[in-house]
C-alpha cells in the first residue's frame, strides 16, 4: 500500500512538471512566500477595486493568493456567482490547463482568525484541503456564520484579504444570474469564457489583477 501511494505521488509530481512545460504555470511558483503585507488592484468591467492582505490572517492561503496574483492567474476571469447581499465569487480560469495546474497543488487547511465581515475576501472550499483558486468577497457582514460553519470536518472560511477601496464597484457586479451557475462549474472549467459569453452575456469580468505594494 505504501509503495502504491509513493508511486502515485511520483506520477502526480511528473504530471505537474509536464504541465509546467506546456502552460503558463511553473511548479516552483507554489513555493513562493508572500510578504507580511501587500496590496493588489483588480481591474474589472465595472471599474477597479483594491485589496490588502496580511500573511498572519491565513499564512498558507495568503501565500497562494499572492502567487496567483503575482503570476497573472486573475486575467479575464468571470465573476460567475453573485448572490445579492451575500457574496461575489470568481476564480475559474479560462484555460483549463492552467486551472488544473494550480488546483492540483493542495494547500493545507487553517483556522479562521479574521471574521468574514463586509468586504473581506476568502477562498471558497468544499471540504478538506480544497482551497485552490476560487475567491469570494463578502458583500455584507457574514460573521459569525461563515467563520464557524462546518462541512466535512472543515470549519469556516479563513479570510485572506480585505477590500480597502472600490467596494462600490464590487457591489455593482451583475447579480441577475445569482446561483444559476453553481452546478455548471465543470462546464465553465472545460469550456471557459466561450461558454459563459455565449450563454451568460451579462456577467462581469476581472480584466487583470496585480500587486501594487509590498511590505
Amino acid at each position: 500500500m505504501q509503495e502504491v501511494k509513493y508511486r502515485n505521488l511520483i506520477i502526480g509530481v511528473l504530471f505537474l512538471i509536464m504541465l509546467s512545460c506546456k502552460s503558463n504555470f511553473k511548479l516552483k511558483w507554489t513555493n513562493e512566500k508572500a510578504p507580511e503585507y501587500f496590496t493588489a488592484k483588480f481591474e474589472t468591467t465595472k471599474g477597479d477595486f483594491e485589496i490588502e492582505s496580511r500573511r498572519e490572517w491565513s499564512p498558507v492561503a495568503v501565500d497562494r493568493l499572492y502567487q496567483l496574483i503575482e503570476h497573472g492567474f486573475y486575467t479575464d476571469i468571470a465573476i460567475f456567482r453573485v448572490l445579492p447581499n451575500y457574496v461575489a465569487q470568481f476564480g475559474i480560469h479560462n484555460d483549463s490547463t492552467i486551472a488544473s495546474s494550480w488546483n492540483r497543488v493542495k494547500i493545507k487547511d487553517e483556522p479562521v482568525l479574521k471574521p468574514n465581515t463586509q468586504g473581506s475576501v476568502s477562498f471558497a472550499r468544499g471540504g478538506p484541503e480544497t482551497r485552490g483558486t476560487q475567491l469570494f468577497i463578502n458583500l455584507k457582514d457574514n460573521s459569525p456564520r461563515l467563520d464557524t460553519i462546518s462541512f466535512m470536518d472543515v470549519k469556516g472560511f479563513p479570510v485572506v484579504a480585505q477590500v480597502i477601496s472600490g467596494f462600490d464597484v464590487v457591489e455593482s457586479f451583475y447579480d441577475g444570474y445569482e446561483a444559476e451557475l453553481d452546478n455548471k462549474q465543470d462546464t465553465i472549467f472545460a469550456q471557459g469564457n466561450t461558454y459563459l459569453k455565449k450563454n451568460y452575456p451579462i456577467l462581469d469580468y476581472i480584466h487583470k489583477a496585480y500587486i501594487t505594494k509590498e511590505e
